[in-house]
C-alpha cells in the first residue's frame, strides 16, 4: 500500500511518528521536513494531486486543528478528506464516508493515537449501498 503523507509545521512531529511505526505502508512524504513555519495548502494540494493521478491509494495529512488541511484538501475532485481525532470517527468515516483522505489534528491527538486510528482507518471496508449513493450525490 502506497500513502501519501504530508504535514505544515505543527504536525511534522507527528508524521515523523507516524512513518518510523508503521513501516509496512511505502509513504510518499510531501513535507515538510523540519519544524520551520510553512502554510498547510501547500501539502494537501500535493497530497490530492498524487492520489488524482492515482500515484497512491490514501493521503494523511497532519496540522493543528485538521481544520485547515481538510478544507485545502477537499477543493480537489474526487478527495474525501475528513478530521478524525479518535479511532471511531476515523473508523466511521471510512464505512460511511469512504474517506480517502485522513486528516489528523496534531494539537489534539498523541502520536501513539494517530497510529491507532491510522490502522483503524486503513482496515475498515467501506459499506457502499446507500452510502456509495450519498457519495454519488457529491461528486
Amino acid at each position: 500500500m502506497k500513502i501519501a503523507i504530508g504535514a505544515d509545521h505543527r504536525g511534522f512531529a507527528h508524521k515523523e511518528f507516524i512513518k518510523k511505526n508503521l513501516l509496512s505502508i511505502e509513504w510518499i512524504d510531501v513535507g515538510t521536513h523540519d519544524t520551520d513555519r510553512t502554510d498547510y495548502p501547500l501539502y494537501a494540494t500535493h497530497v490530492a494531486k498524487l492520489m488524482t493521478h492515482n500515484h497512491v491509494d490514501y493521503g494523511i495529512l497532519l496540522c493543528a486543528s485538521g481544520g485547515g488541511m481538510a478544507i485545502a484538501a477537499n477543493r480537489h475532485a474526487h478527495i474525501f478528506a475528513v478530521v478524525a481525532w479518535n479511532v471511531e470517527i476515523a473508523r466511521q468515516c471510512k464505512a460511511e464516508d469512504n474517506a480517502n483522505v485522513l486528516v489528523l489534528p496534531s494539537d489534539f491527538v498523541t502520536h501513539e493515537d494517530v497510529v491507532v486510528m491510522i490502522e483503524a482507518w486503513l482496515t475498515t471496508e467501506f459499506k457502499g449501498g446507500r452510502y456509495a449513493q450519498r457519495i454519488a450525490m457529491i461528486d
